[in-house]
């Protein structure tokens, strides 16, 4: 469902949807605005973060109208998935994406990292090797040393501006004895590549000779770029290969409901589902809070086209940043953004630590997050945050190339 990107702008100015007012987060509890605050209680009023992933965009109506609708007439008690949130959930998958899971592979679970977490409790044992390519979303490293598993990192390889799988690595590490399980995150963030079906048939058929279970993100699935298409990890298996596999998707990232605590787990094997259902009660994790289910059936049945004009935005936002930096600073290296709404910027040229980085983007009101927290391999890279309004975008490249200038001596 790929856009035009020369219709990008045009078709981003007569979106129905409101994409242009600037919101003030700042007494919401926001933890991206917090942070800011945290780093400096004296930030100049209008600076927006664009650190954590979520959006300065006002949630869809619909689902706003839906959220109120079920409070007003709700006991707000113990909820379950009923038929129609099911079928919504599924639908989404065939619409968006081409594949057809069946209602039985389904668990529910508050979000995508809890679900990891359980997943490693679930299916490794303490001190077994767990495989994260990094640069890569920072909770799997937690999720997997935290729980006394061992961290074996494949870093993913940069050429030109573009990055890729080393599976010449990868094919000796799935074989080093007592590693169980990859972490695979599907488009991957901070790097923005949507893994094709070719390079994520070829890590099944590593994983799977070695006998090692693949845990899939794909809460990025929706996020996709003109000119790319997601491929679900389930399509690049074969048949009797998916008791090696469990994805794991969301609304929260597409539509921006991250706090309604909402995913969509599929787990093909009868067995291993089980497995991840027992582990999931013995951490005490169970439904889903009453509004999540209403909101993500909401999301999937009536907000596509708020998505479209998502994607739309967010496509024309990254051109901006990567042409002007082109432009003005063309020693920074802007990673292609193929899935996501995140920009991966190299700064590595400037020569810059990475508190040097932080201390001088801070000084000129930008507040990124630091490309050191996604592993050693991200030292020197700032993510930056692309979902918010344009202008806001447009006003903060000026404090940018001011920031690169001292950085550049």
């Amino acid at each position: 469902m790929a856009l035009n990107p020369q219709h990008s702008v045009t078709f981003a100015n007569r979106s129905a949807y409101d994409f242009e007012t600037p919101l003030d987060r700042s007494l919401e509890g926001s933890a991206k605005w917090n942070l800011m605050y945290e780093e400096n209680a004296d930030v100049k009023p209008g600076v927006v973060p664009f650190s954590v992933a979520d959006m300065e965009f006002r949630t869809a109506p619909e689902i706003v109208r839906a959220i109120q609708e079920t409070a007003a007439i709700s006991t707000l008690g113990y909820t379950v998935a009923t038929d129609d949130y099911l079928d919504s959930v599924l639908g989404w998958q065939f619409r968006r994406h081409s594949w057809t899971p069946s209602i039985a592979w389904l668990v529910t679970t508050p979000g995508v990292v809890p679900a990891i977490c359980t997943a490693v409790q679930a299916f490794t044992q303490i001190g077994d090797g767990v495989i994260i390519q990094p640069p890569v979303y920072y909770p799997f490293f937690r999720a997997v040393a935290e729980n006394g598993r061992r961290v074996i990192e494949n870093p993913l390889i940069y050429e030109g501006n573009r990055w890729r799988m080393n599976f010449e690595e990868l094919a000796e590490l799935v074989k080093e004895p007592g590693t169980r399980m990859l972490i695979l995150c599907s488009p991957h963030n901070p790097v923005g590549r949507v893994w094709t079906k070719d390079e994520l048939s070829t890590l099944v058929s590593l994983c799977v000779a070695n006998d090692v279970l693949i845990v899939s993100d794909e809460i990025h699935d929706d996020l996709i770029m003109p000119g790319h298409e997601h491929t679900t990890l389930m399509k690049a298996m074969k048949p009797g290969q998916f008791e090696y596999c469990m994805v794991a998707t969301a609304p929260s990232k597409t539509f921006n409901i991250a706090g309604l605590q909402c995913s969509n787990i599929f787990i093909e094997n009868a067995r291993m589902r089980d497995t991840f259902k027992n582990q999931l009660r013995k951490t005490g994790i169970s439904e889903l809070n009453a509004l999540a289910w209403r909101a993500c059936q909401v999301a999937y049945d009536e907000c596509e086209g708020w998505l479209e004009d998502l994607i739309s935005i967010i496509w024309h936002n990254f051109e901006i940043v990567r042409d002007h930096l082109a432009n003005t600073q063309p020693w920074v290296r802007v990673s292609d953004l193929e899935g996501t709404y995140l920009a991966w910027l190299d700064l590595r040229a400037c020569g810059a630590d990475e508190k040097a980085l932080e201390r001088t983007m801070h000084a000129h009101d930008l507040y990124f997050d630091e490309g050191a927290m996604f592993g050693a391999q991200g030292q020197g890279f700032e993510r930056w945050n692309l979902a918010c309004p344009t202008p806001i975008i447009e006003q903060a490249l000026g404090r940018l190339d001011a920031a690169l200038d001292e950085l550049r001596g």
